[in-house]
């Protein structure tokens, strides 16, 4: 691991002045979408974020979906649709880091890709599309006429003419990139190169583990709530219970197009919404996930348990040559939107088989190299996360740079 002290000391004595711009980028409103159905919860016109590509990145692009969890009753989804992702009418600037850098020095494969990120507001993983609006309610679910539109935008915007591109997650939004994975790829006929890159959206099924109740319960309300049933893939459907086919495990064995999956095997969300309620409480349990080092001996059984869980399940898919995989122990869900869960994730000590996450994502992308590795050298969970303010990380970031 990098010695911070030493790094820090260096980098700013060296690089004081410099400043390491993150951009920030407007917002467009889809003002056209709203005469063909495709709005947000709350009846409001989808909208992106895009930054134009450049120089030898011009026919490139990548797709972000945003992630937010979803909405699984009417109620939760009256609430959501007062709010940021119900809505596109309290929206501003979009950061664009990490994956979306458009600094070579912090992301060298994709700095000069046109890059688009999709606003998500309708709580259905984009899945939904139910032609009648409840009077009492006055929600839209619309989930899959914002894609559709979207698509469409992005298209005429000039992804159809797209040498290389990638659609890509974190969260949610990770699952939304594997349910959609081979239909985007299905709209780039004359790509030369498309592949998919989920983030932090692997959401495990865990059937003989605690909390199964509250997954499976989760994921049956959100199809129920938005009428999915008929909206799923047919792959699982016919093969079990719709309820069951938000777990990526029981999709990702049937996707045809190229898929990175990126995951903590201490996945802070997953542990936070499904395994805590179900083992005490985050009463009990706040000052552990706070701070890793003061849990005690039953609840870090209980974390590895978990661990040893997620590995199970993505052990048990088959073994395809396109499939990239990195899953590491430290503690955090989502990692492409913040350097230090990208380029920048040696820093924290965040290397499996020598690399970085970025390294490792731009390796498989480009078929430089397989990837598909597992953090096995110890089950410990870890903090991965920076303490340090975003100026005082990208001077410690880029002096590890360049010592590699």
């Amino acid at each position: 691991m990098v010695d911070w002290l030493c790094l820090l000391v260096c980098s700013v004595a060296l690089m004081n002045n410099q400043v390491f711009a993150i951009k920030n980028v407007s917002t467009t409103i889809l003002e056209s979408a709203v005469a063909r159905g495709a709005v947000c919860l709350d009846g409001s016109p989808p909208a992106y974020y895009y930054q134009e590509g450049f120089g030898n990145g011009f026919n490139n692009w990548i797709v972000n979906i945003e992630g937010g969890g979803w909405c699984n009753s009417t109620y939760d989804c009256i609430d959501r649709s007062k709010k940021y992702y119900g809505s596109s009418r309290q929206i501003g600037n979009q950061t664009f880091t990490g994956l979306f850098d458009d600094d070579i020095a912090f992301n060298p494969d994709f700095y000069n890709w046109h890059k688009v990120f999709i606003h998500y507001c309708d709580g259905s993983s984009f899945m939904s599309d139910v032609k009648k609006v409840d009077p009492k309610t006055n929600l839209t679910f619309r989930g899959a006429r914002i894609y559709n539109v979207m698509m469409e935008e992005i298209l005429a915007k000039g992804m159809r003419n797209a040498h290389k591109a990638m659609l890509v997650g974190a969260s949610s939004g990770g699952l939304m990139t594997i349910l959609h994975c081979d239909k985007f790829r299905a709209l780039l006929p004359n790509t030369c190169i498309v592949k998919c890159f989920s983030d932090s959206g692997f959401f495990i099924h865990g059937k003989d583990h605690p909390g199964i109740d509250i997954r499976e319960k989760i994921f049956a309300n959100v199809i129920a709530t938005h009428k999915l049933a008929n909206a799923l893939p047919k792959t699982c459907t016919s093969k079990m219970n719709p309820s069951l086919c938000l777990f990526p495990e029981n999709l990702v064995e049937d996707i045809k197009t190229p898929l990175f999956i990126l995951e903590s095997a201490y996945d802070g969300y997953q542990i936070r919404a499904t395994l805590i309620p179900a083992v005490g409480g985050l009463y009990e349990w706040n000052n552990c996930l706070v701070n890793l080092t003061v849990c005690n001996a039953t609840q870090l059984a209980i974390l590895k348990d978990f661990r040893g869980a997620f590995i199970e399940t993505l052990m048990k898919l088959d073994n395809s040559s396109s499939r990239g995989m990195y899953v590491h122990n430290c503690a955090r869900h989502g990692h492409i939107h913040a350097r230090d869960g990208w380029t920048c994730s040696s820093v924290m000590g965040n290397v499996i088989a020598n690399k970085t996450i970025g390294e490792a994502v731009g390796d498989w992308y480009f078929d430089r190299t397989s990837f598909h590795e597992i953090y096995t050298q110890n089950d410990m969970p870890r903090n991965c996360t920076s303490p340090l303010s975003v100026q005082s990380f990208n001077k410690v970031c880029l002096a590890a740079l360049h010592h590699t």
